[in-house]
């Protein structure tokens, strides 16, 4: 009986020390591994005091999530959107085209924060009423790549040319008619992914770039960010092409980069009359045979090689197959690119479409 008596005495401590610490006691520990489900919170704590812990913790969830998308904005674009960029220096680079250099805004370094990803900025520029009464104003919006490294401090360059203002254009003329002290209204565009990453440098062993006319400049970012990285060993291989040699755009600097880089070549192709003559270069607006000779070769999509093609449509449709455009945003701007098939004359020489950007 004694032993009966002192076993049950047992069971009554072990059964106290368990409620003590069973999961109704610890609502929000595990207890064996199992936590407790939120009915046994609600009926040790009731509804009201249930509904104003989890109102608590949503407003938190909210905040950290809203804190994070400032973060991560913060740390790609280091220039607030939009901003003034004052105009430092300007010098003519061809019969209808500038080199301009503009200031960062006070206490900022660069544009970006990682100075490994290419930049891009969108231009504001309001066109006057044709008619001069003020309004038939039209917002325009384009983008120019700089053709300075990311990683340059206090400034940055573009590389514009003056076409012949129309209406619903007119951005590049606007651009290369200010004068030293003005300023430009722009915006520092969210990062380009180029097959599944926005990263150029330290990525592929081989990179072709064909550029038609000005569509060399944003190649010339994609050069630079390569060559100026000492971990980079790709071969970088750049066909240019233009009308005449004399629309042949930052060509001695291309040249000096050619020199200065055993890793770097440039060839360029004429489509107008100068073709003849003393001309020694290649010759036509491009052919299979062309790109074999300019570019690297298939590498049947294994990752190491990619080609960047950027001109105008037509350019870029010739020698990769058109652009698509996702619709409209809700603001009205332009949805953005779609590669699109590949096609031209890069996949009559064998290229896949992992291999190739149509930037």
């Amino acid at each position: 009986m004694l032993k009966d008596m002192a076993s049950s005495d047992d069971d009554k401590l072990r059964q106290r020390k368990v409620l003590k610490e069973s999961p109704e006691h610890l609502p929000f520990r595990h207890y064996d591994g199992i936590a407790p489900s939120p009915l046994s919170v609600v009926q040790k704590y009731g509804g009201r005091r249930f509904r104003s812990v989890m109102l608590i913790f949503g407003l938190g969830l909210a905040v950290s999530f809203i804190v994070s998308l400032v973060g991560r904005r913060s740390k790609g674009i280091a220039v607030r959107s939009p901003a003034r960029f004052e105009l430092m220096r300007k010098w003519r680079v061809s019969p209808d085209s500038w080199r301009l250099r503009f200031a960062l805004p006070s206490g900022q370094k660069t544009l970006r924060n990682d100075l490994n990803i290419p930049t891009c900025i969108s231009v504001r520029y309001v066109q006057p009423s044709t008619q001069g009464d003020g309004k038939e104003e039209v917002v325009l919006n384009k983008s120019y790549s700089p053709i300075s490294n990311p990683s340059k401090e206090g400034s940055f360059d573009l590389l514009v040319k003056a076409y012949t203002p129309r209406l619903g254009g007119g951005v590049g003329t606007y651009l290369t008619s200010l004068e030293v002290g003005e300023t430009i209204i722009a915006s520092v565009k969210a990062e380009r992914m180029v097959h599944g990453s926005p990263l150029i440098s330290h990525r592929w062993k081989q990179i072709g770039l064909v550029a038609g006319g000005t569509g060399v400049a944003p190649l010339i970012q994609l050069i630079r960010i390569c060559l100026d990285n000492p971990h980079d060993e790709a071969r970088i291989r750049l066909l240019v092409v233009d009308r005449r040699e004399e629309d042949i755009l930052m060509r001695d600097e291309l040249d000096r980069l050619a020199t200065k880089h055993a890793r770097f070549s440039v060839a360029y192709s004429l489509t107008g009359g100068d073709s003849e003559g003393d001309w020694e270069g290649e010759t036509g607006r491009g052919s299979v045979e062309m790109a074999r000779r300019t570019l690297p070769l298939p590498a049947g999509g294994d990752g190491s090689t990619m080609i960047f093609v950027c001109g105008k449509l037509g350019f870029v449709e010739t020698w990769g197959g058109a652009v698509g455009r996702a619709p409209p945003l809700a603001d009205g701007t332009k949805g953005p690119k779609i590669q699109g098939p590949l096609l031209g004359f890069l996949a009559e020489v064998g290229f896949v479409a992992s291999e190739v950007f149509k930037y």
